[in-house]
């Protein structure tokens, strides 16, 4: 898949919760509707491919309701496609959204299927992300703004930094890219958002999971600890009273809310591999896992990106940061050899600075803060520079030859 494709298929909103029936006439829209399905951005909607195309789906609807959706197969021309929509038309409740997909290239076609209500009409052969794109636009309100996108940052062990890396991201990201951000911190019980901010805001993320009759955007917008113009933070409240078994839905309504109010959320996400987790990542528009240069690591990154990777078919691959190289006494795992291992480049590469982390993290700070012109600091606004398709451009530094280059340049334009 290239990189183009990746981009466009992480701009298409997801759909809601929606009923979806497809009646396709050839085996290829029919295999392509069901890879559709499978797709993150339909995880919400309820699809169901049948064959039969427009006569399956007149028969199926003269005794049942229709679903919000129902999509169309048509091998036939003109006359005949038009005959089978006004039969349809007959048995359709009021609201249904009719999408065709037809082998004919006929403007005058799409004419009438536009005067009898057809919502859109694709031109076979299609491919995944043609129909997902499709069945998403369909319930997008023209003019209205995208939805925030979300980036999930987590560790392939416990201890390799993906907390600091992804509160270090958010912030680069709200301060050089001028973008409002949230990160949202889900390690409920043990979180260290507030602390790495130097904020104790009373209120946190558990009371939007916990009480999900009263989630709305009000409520989430309470709970929102302010760092700066363009930073909030969803903190977790460290708080052991009560456990963190979590329903795979648990966090759908509260990630809905942010994304249609924050064009950015970090997600920071605990160590643990459960259905909520696992939904919650593959779900995401942008993965990091963060790594060391060990074993352990190694294999759990690998485990993860390929598991990601291959429930991810029409996204772009997990990005991999390989944190605390370069440790003193401490055998490592080559950056070379581990990126092979994998399979993908490395996104970054961080060095071992046990004090200049520790000093951010005990004074509540970024890194750019404590050390605005380090190495690190670099690497993360790179880094969300990337996350958010605005790559920044490398410095170029003064050359032996640039002022002689500058002399030609002032004669030319002389």
């Amino acid at each position: 898949m290239s990189d183009a494709t990746e981009t466009q298929g992480s701009l298409i909103a997801p759909l809601p919760r929606v009923t979806l029936q497809a009646f396709c006439e050839t085996a290829a829209i029919a295999e392509t509707i069901d890879a559709a399905a499978a797709d993150r951005r339909m995880q919400k909607a309820h699809v169901k491919v049948h064959m039969g195309g427009g006569p399956a789906a007149v028969e199926a609807f003269r005794q049942a309701p229709t679903p919000n959706v129902v999509v169309l197969e048509f091998q036939s021309e003109r006359t005949g496609i038009l005959a089978s929509l006004d039969q349809l038309a007959a048995v359709c409740d009021a609201g249904t959204r009719v999408l065709v997909i037809g082998h004919v290239n006929d403007v005058l076609l799409y004419r009438e299927m536009v005067r009898r209500g057809v919502s859109e009409y694709l031109i076979a052969p299609i491919s995944t992300l043609d129909f997902v794109r499709a069945t998403s636009e369909l319930f997008t309100t023209p003019g209205s703004e995208p939805l925030g996108r979300t980036l999930a940052v987590l560790g392939a062990k416990g201890g390799v930094g993906a907390s600091t890396i992804a509160h270090n991201i958010g912030w680069a990201i709200a301060r050089n890219q001028q973008t409002q951000t949230v990160i949202a911190d889900l390690d409920i019980a043990f979180g260290t958002a507030g602390l790495d901010f130097n904020q104790d805001p009373p209120q946190g993320i558990a009371e939007a999971i916990f009480a999900p009759d009263r989630l709305d955007a009000n409520l989430v917008d309470r709970l929102l600890s302010k760092c700066s113009d363009n930073l909030s933070l969803l903190a977790a409240p460290a708080m052991l009273e009560r456990t963190t078994d979590l329903t795979e839905t648990a966090l759908d309504g509260l990630i809905d809310i942010l994304r249609a109010s924050v064009p950015t959320i970090v997600l920071d996400v605990p160590h643990v591999w459960t259905a909520w987790s696992r939904r919650l990542v593959a779900s995401s528009d942008e993965i990091l896992i963060v790594s060391t240069p060990d074993l352990a690591s190694l294999r759990n990154t690998k485990n993860l990106f390929d598991n990601l990777k291959a429930t991810r078919p029409n996204d772009a691959r997990p990005r991999v940061v390989l944190n605390q190289t370069g440790m003193p006494k401490r055998p490592e795992i080559a950056a070379g050899e581990f990126a092979k291992a994998i399979g993908t480049d490395l996104a970054a590469i961080l060095t071992h600075e046990p004090a200049l982390f520790g000093t951010a993290a005990n004074n509540g700070q970024m890194i750019a803060e404590v050390q605005p012109n380090s190495k690190h600091a670099e690497v993360f606004a790179m880094l969300g520079a990337a996350i958010t398709g605005r790559a920044e451009q490398k410095r170029v530094r003064p050359g032996l030859f640039d002022p002689i280059l500058s002399k030609l340049s002032r004669r030319k334009a002389s």
